[in-house]
């Protein structure tokens, strides 16, 4: 009886020569294997997030629009420039007149006629001297007592500024009822070498002698105002709903009430559902302000709710019927809703109609069924060479056809 055999008795398959049993990996292939992915795996990381950014898509509500309250300010006054190069208008009377009294303020020698009036002979001569504009803005925030702003001077009868000082002149208030004195300037003046030799500047030349406040809240209410850019009935409308939406959901949230009011960084969400007509916070007076009512929670800290107010993000309905022209510069931006009319447009030698997808040649058969877009027009007309200031001329005569259905800004 034979014996079974075991595994070390079981003979082993002899290797086919034509076959290796071996696997040779190329370092070469294999690197650009692992890079390939890799690139691949970035790029669809790269689409995702492009993708959410664009469906979170919006603007920050600070971004087109203000707080009524913070506006810049502007302070002006008359003053005297002397130390100039006999380029001033001293022999104007008014000029005379200012320097004999600021003589007279200083302790200056000056004389007086019979009448009591200052003798303008005693400064007929002065030729360094010149009377100019004095103006300084203060920020939209602002400006406390001691601060400097800079101050700029305009001359109104002298030839030149330049090598000028500017004598101490008190600075008065935008409104001509309002004689406060808010600031003194004075100081060393500077003329651009680009710019015309009778305006200058003096850095930090006015010192406040009062403090400017901007008031931004009365009796709990605050107004928005839209950028120009932004101020339609549409987007005023939008936006009061927008926060009426939002601040009647948070109301509800117990939590997010007792910290007062709006949660850092919350976004407006389009489309929310009004829980209740009565918590009503924004009113839309007109397409330019929209009021704003501050929640009783805040209050006591008003600044807090405006600055969360303002970081709030809103979603808008696109600009894309817009044509904006800047004339000086030959640049045309045209939105990708603009439409004509089907038109027949004439320049020079070339004659294209518009009223399809295509634009093609009075020659050739076409049959207009839709408003065509501006865009295709302008992009016909750039392949034909037609040049920029020609392209403004046709867009002016569509809108003023009525041909254009969209907006023209020019700037």
């Amino acid at each position: 009886m034979k014996n079974k055999p075991t595994d070390k008795d079981v003979p082993m398959p002899s290797p086919d020569p034509k076959r290796s049993t071996d696997r040779t990996i190329d370092p070469t292939r294999f690197c650009e294997t692992v890079l390939l992915r890799c690139i691949a795996v970035f790029s669809l990381l790269v689409f995702i997030t492009l993708e959410n950014r664009c469906d979170a898509a919006g603007m920050r509500l600070g971004d087109i629009c203000r707080v009524r309250g913070q506006e810049t300010n502007t302070l002006q006054g008359l003053g005297l420039v002397v130390g100039l190069r006999g380029t001033g208008d001293g022999d104007a009377a008014t000029t005379s007149r200012a320097l004999a009294r600021a003589m007279q303020l200083m302790g200056g020698p000056v004389s007086s006629d019979t009448t009591g009036q200052l003798n303008l002979d005693d400064v007929a001569d002065a030729k360094n001297v010149a009377m100019v504009v004095v103006t300084a803005v203060v920020p939209a925030v602002g400006a406390q007592q001691g601060d400097l702003l800079d101050v700029s001077v305009s001359a109104i009868s002298a030839k030149s500024l330049e090598g000028g000082r500017l004598l101490t002149t008190p600075m008065l208030g935008p409104r001509t009822d309002d004689r406060n004195v808010y600031a003194l300037a004075q100081g060393q003046l500077r003329v651009s070498p680009d710019g015309p030799a009778t305006v200058a500047t003096v850095e930090g030349g006015a010192k406040m002698e009062s403090t400017i406040k901007a008031n931004f809240h009365t009796d709990g209410r605050i107004t928005l105002i839209l950028d120009q850019d932004f101020a339609d009935f549409i987007t005023a409308q939008r936006v009061e709903d927008e926060i009426n939406n939002y601040m009647a959901i948070i109301a509800g949230d117990s939590a997010t009430a007792s910290r007062g009011g709006l949660a850092n960084g919350s976004n407006l969400t389009p489309g929310s559902a009004r829980l209740s007509s009565n918590l009503s916070t924004a009113r839309a007076i007109d397409q330019l302000h929209i009021e704003v009512e501050i929640p009783e929670l805040d209050r006591s800290s008003p600044v807090r709710f405006i600055s969360l107010l303002l970081d709030t993000t809103i979603h808008l309905q696109s600009k894309s019927n817009r044509v904006v022209i800047n004339e000086s510069d030959g640049i045309v931006v045209i939105g990708k809703d603009v439409e004509i009319a089907p038109v027949l447009v004439t320049h020079r030698n070339l004659r294209i109609e518009a009223g399809g997808h295509e634009f093609v040649e009075i020659g050739q058969d076409a049959s207009p069924e839709t408003n065509a877009k501006l865009k295709d027009l302008a992009d016909a007309l750039n392949a034909l060479d037609v040049s920029t200031e020609d392209l403004i001329a046709i867009i002016k005569t569509l809108k003023a056809k009525g041909d254009l259905y969209g907006e023209v800004v020019f700037q």
